[in-house]
């Protein structure tokens, strides 16, 4: 997280710009385009964030999300679902007090959990529909220089996890946000 910001505040900033991308989404002809991430199209894009985060917040800290229509039917209406949940509970104040367990991070406070998985994994993944729907591609380069600092001395257990594909070279002297992008494993050219 940003300093001075609450894992609510920085949820509905980011979640704010990602719904904004998904909304700006045409047509189906442009949900099926192909996005950066070799296997998914735009719409598998938002079908990552929608079907892989409720298990993970069920399993660990057992907060069960609404559920909307699919994907393939609806990717606008099952995201808003989706997200309008998480952020209702970053907005309850209980959750100030649960915790999510998992085997792989331990237990963790929930808006921390939140913050850490989910609302940084909808950060990086706005540019990916950006890209794939021709968008703004534009990351807040704060938070694009935040992640990486964060992420660079976990390389190894990053890449081992499967998440990430292999590093792409760019110039030492290219923006952030590019740096950020190919640490990730995406060709931000």
């Amino acid at each position: 997280m940003i300093a001075n910001q609450t894992p609510a505040d920085e949820y509905r900033e980011i979640a704010d710009r990602f719904t904004k991308l998904v909304e700006g989404v045409p047509d189906d002809a442009t949900w099926n385009r192909q996005s950066p991430v070799p296997e998914w199209t735009a719409r598998d894009v938002v079908g990552h964030l929608v079907e892989w985060f409720p298990g993970f917040l069920a399993a660990g800290a057992g907060v069960t999300l609404p559920q909307g229509p699919g994907v393939d039917e609806d990717p606008v209406s099952a995201w808003r679902t989706m997200s309008d949940g998480v952020q209702a509970v970053l907005d309850d104040p209980a959750s100030a007090d649960k915790k999510l367990v998992n085997p792989h991070i331990g237990e963790v406070a929930l808006p921390t959990a939140i913050s850490r998985f989910f609302t940084s994994d909808v950060f990086m993944h706005s540019w990916d529909l950006a890209r794939a729907t021709g968008q703004d591609e534009t990351l807040d380069p704060q938070r694009c220089a935040f992640l990486l600092e964060g992420m660079q001395p976990l390389d190894d257990l990053l890449r081992s996890s499967g998440q990430y594909g292999p590093k792409v070279d760019v110039p030492d002297d290219a923006d952030v946000q590019t740096r950020m992008l190919a640490f990730i494993g995406r060709d931000p050219r």
